[in-house]
């Protein structure tokens, strides 16, 4: 897949495709309906498929001091946006002057001038230009004078429930991690480099990789049956993330007690996927009585991961 980062001096390659745009955080299911409208049409008229999405996240750029939380950081939703087939990914800085761009600015400079786009795909309740002022009918309107096609693709829903990133973000908040790999079409993945911890859970005879969470992923604290990939390798383990509230900790970290591992990771980069909770976080009375729960909550999770799919394909 071609990157394109910014929207000056886009190469004459990446020039003319079919082009689905928003922000896409999680690529879940219902994104997936846009991007695939957007792959579809290309294919059709013999031309690239796109993505057109925006970095940092405009939520970050209005209000940065504001936790948000983030379901796939770019480098991951590069990897999702791959893995569906297209050809190229435009990524836009959004910054000020990206903020202040009019709707008819958009689709005059960015759309047309920058890309040349042959036809545009959004969802819905897609929003863009200074404001949020241009909608699907001013992009509608914008096609039509500016010589581009415009599709607005239904939003997806199962049981009346809309398929969206604030569903999947809910579900996490609550640890219902299986609720929102139904939504996404995967296991909800972290990714960051292995970073040295307190040294307790070798202490209890379950030695832990450590990895941290960006700001504003307030998963629910708890016991998780995880996936942990390093490498070319998959590993079964069971998850932790918490403030570790027996030994009177109060910042959250996330870890993982991998089974069938004995190595040194540290500083290498690994990705973690949540595939069930097994329980809330609580406090012990003691350091035994934790390892005996250990015990148990690896038990369950070993359980779970044995009729877990190894690699289960984004749908």
């Amino acid at each position: 897949m071609q990157l394109v980062r910014g929207w000056h001096d886009v190469p004459a390659s990446a020039k003319g495709a079919a082009l689905a745009i928003g922000n896409f955080d999680g690529v879940h299911r219902g994104h997936q309906a846009v991007l695939g409208a957007a792959r579809d049409i290309a294919h059709a008229a013999g031309r690239p498929a796109g993505a057109v999405i925006f970095e940092p996240h405009p939520r970050r750029f209005f209000a940065p001091d504001k936790p948000f939380f983030r379901l796939t950081p770019l480098p991951v939703k590069l990897e999702l946006l791959e893995s569906l087939g297209l050809d190229e990914t435009i990524v836009i800085p959004f910054d000020a002057a990206c903020a202040n761009l009019t709707a008819e600015q958009f689709a005059e400079q960015v759309i047309v001038g920058a890309l040349d786009a042959y036809h545009v795909v959004v969802g819905h309740d897609f929003s863009f230009g200074k404001a949020r002022r241009g909608t699907t009918e001013t992009l509608q309107s914008l096609g039509k004078t500016l010589g581009f096609g415009v599709d607005v693709v239904e939003p997806v829903s199962e049981d009346g429930v809309v398929l969206s990133s604030s569903a999947v973000r809910e579900h996490l908040r609550r640890g219902d991690v299986g609720e929102a790999a139904e939504i996404l079409g995967y296991w909800w993945r972290v990714r960051g480099p292995v970073e040295a911890g307190a040294g307790r859970g070798k202490g209890l005879g379950f030695p832990t990789v450590n990895v941290a969470l960006e700001p504003g992923q307030d998963l629910a604290h708890g016991i998780y049956a995880v996936r942990v990939e390093i490498g070319d390798r998959l590993y079964d383990a069971a998850g932790y993330l918490g403030p570790s509230p027996t030994f009177g900790g109060n910042a959250p970290r996330l870890e993982a007690y991998l089974f069938d591992f004995d190595g040194n990771v540290y500083g290498e980069s690994i990705e973690i996927s949540f595939v069930a909770h097994i329980r809330p976080d609580r406090r012990f009375d003691n350091a035994e009585a934790l390892a005996a729960q250990m015990r148990v909550d690896c038990a369950a999770a070993a359980a779970i991961l044995s009729t877990a799919p190894a690699t289960p394909p984004i749908r």
